[in-house]
């Protein structure tokens, strides 16, 4: 594998491991199928691999409750298989970033059990948040913060004495209880887990709600705006996210990473505004890259694009770090179908039978293309998810008897969550699951419109958002557009944009209205095309003829 700090320019595909490929027909996607399926996406053209939690878990957040950090939970196999999927990845020169949960634990892990188990003001207690609640006889939680996932932020325990005892912090479900990281104890833990997987060979970490971990000290009630997403970022001073205390916690681990050589990174997932503010998580001694989740928001306007891949640049190249551009990922509403929502939900509220937006899916996949194709032509790194390669849109009609995401089971479910993007993939139409797994099994409900985005039935069709997909990435490759430099021309202007990045021109027409196509040889196209006219909802490439 190259080296020259190849995290600058990459594309990075995310492999949600429980809806990518299952081995064994139990209906959950598994370690040995990923490595079945590496070559698909070594032939998709992406650099590199992020999978999403695999670790020992109860499962009550689909891994993001995690019991044991450095092993493998039985449903995705073992450190072996672990061990043999990496190693694949890495002959096929494609590296793998794993996903980290540092903000919180299960409930199931042994640290918090024993803190169960142990008194109030014990070592074991520090690890995580325990409070002394409120009110006469502390039945009231120690403030009024709310859960990502709803309702209340605070559960009571009971003590060994069977006496109602005190509180703890979970940001998100009641099973992950937040650590405190003003405990020196729980700083080094994560060092060992760091060079756990290091050693394994792996290349970085995704690392979970990366602008969580630090608490304001005191922990003051705040009360979040109604329209406020569930993972913050909109907002100002919340005592709970986007705390200074983090970065020396990203400068400690940088350092850790520095020791195993200049091409491991880390990838922050950070839901911060503004821009401006998320750049200080990519300080050069801190973290490598960060979510760009401004850009994944924004509209398919072309003011609003313009501006935010303006702000992105200026800030993440402001401390010498590439900016990142996402449209997808687990948490979100897929983009082929988001984008033709006017407007579409807050994050994490989700789609579901009773929602009162609906999208016109023929609109949201040219859109989808057409933005793939628009980021993928910036400069900096990208990130896809997996099945957008296939033009799958959110999968809306699942019974509230299928759903597993614990944000519709704490609201009631008045949050349908992140289900919908979650449903397993489609590899080969005509096969059990979808060619998902050697059964029918499936643990979301796929559904029958997945025949028809089947990877077999897309490989080497003209025209199919796989081969599109295939052709930019390689284009990309080709031109070297990941390193390149953005100028905007002239012919911007209305709904349409055109800026060059080395020899490519990219146009973008975001309005409904056909517009005219700039000078030079087309080498893609979202679309179909018609002469010298860029249809609406079409992004192009060019080069000099």
């Amino acid at each position: 594998m190259t080296s020259s700090e190849w995290w600058r320019s990459a594309v990075i595909y995310q492999v949600y491991p429980r809806s990518f490929a299952d081995s064994d027909g139990d209906g959950v996607g598994d370690l040995p199928g990923v490595t079945h399926r590496l070559p698909h996406l070594a032939e998709l053209g992406v650099d590199a691999v992020w999978l999403s939690p695999f670790f020992t878990s109860p499962q009550a957040d689909a891994g993001y409750d995690v019991a044991d950090y450095c092993d493998v939970d039985p449903l995705f196999g073992t450190l072996e298989d672990f061990d043999a999927m990496l190693a694949k990845a890495h002959e096929l020169d494609l590296r793998v970033i794993i996903d980290l949960v540092p903000n919180h634990s299960s409930s199931a892990h042994p640290w918090f059990q024993e803190a169960l188990s142990s008194p109030p003001g014990s070592p074991a207690r520090a690890r995580y948040m325990f409070r002394d609640g409120k009110g006469e006889r502390g039945e009231l939680p120690p403030n009024n913060w709310e859960s990502v996932f709803g309702g209340g932020a605070w559960t009571r325990v009971t003590e060994p004495d069977g006496t109602p005892g005190q509180w703890y912090l979970h940001l998100f479900d009641a099973s992950q209880p937040d650590f405190d990281w003003s405990n020196p104890e729980v700083r080094e833990y994560f060092r060992g887990v760091l060079r756990f997987w290091l050693d394994r060979g792996v290349d970085g970490f995704r690392v979970d709600v990366a602008h969580g971990l630090a608490k304001a000290e005191g922990l003051p009630d705040y009360t979040p705006p109604a329209e406020a997403g569930s993972m913050g970022g909109d907002e100002a001073n919340v005592p709970y996210w986007a705390q200074e205390g983090v970065h020396e916690i990203y400068r400690d681990w940088h350092a850790v990473l520095a020791e195993y050589g200049p091409d491991r990174i880390l990838a922050g997932e950070a839901w911060v505004e503004p821009l401006t503010k998320l750049a200080k998580w990519v300080r050069p001694d801190e973290m490598h890259q960060t979510f760009n989740f401004s850009y994944l928001e924004t509209p398919w306007e072309a003011a609003a694009l313009r501006k935010v891949v303006d702000e992105s640049l200026d800030a993440f190249g402001s401390v010498g770090a590439p900016s990142t551009w996402v449209l997808s990922n687990h948490d979100v509403i897929r983009h082929a179908t988001r984008l033709a929502l006017t407007p579409p939900p807050p994050q994490g509220q989700g789609l579901g039978p009773r929602s009162e937006s609906r999208a016109d899916a023929v609109l949201g996949l040219r859109r989808a293309r057409a933005a793939t194709a628009f980021m993928l032509a910036l400069p900096g790194s990208s990130y896809l998810y997996q099945g957008e390669e296939l033009g799958l849109p959110e999968v809306v009609d699942l019974s509230d008897e299928a759903r597993q995401d614990p944000s519709f089971f704490r609201t009631a479910g008045e949050t349908y969550g992140r289900d919908g993007c979650r449903v397993p993939i489609p590899w080969e139409a005509a096969a059990p699951s979808y060619g998902f797994g050697p059964t029918d099994a499936s643990w979301l409900p796929q559904p029958a419109s997945w025949a028809e985005y089947a990877r077999d039935v897309q490989v080497g069709v003209e025209g199919s958002t796989l081969e599109l997909y295939r052709s930019l990435l390689s284009l990309r490759r080709e031109h070297r557009l990941g390193s390149g430099e953005l100028e905007w021309l002239p012919e911007s202007a209305g709904d349409v944009l055109v800026f060059r990045n080395g020899d490519v021109t990219v146009a973008a027409n975001t309005g409904a209205a056909p517009a005219a196509l700039p000078a030079g040889r087309v080498i893609a196209s979202s679309g179909p095309l018609d002469g010298d006219v860029l249809p609406a909802d079409t992004t192009v490439w060019l080069v000099a003829e």
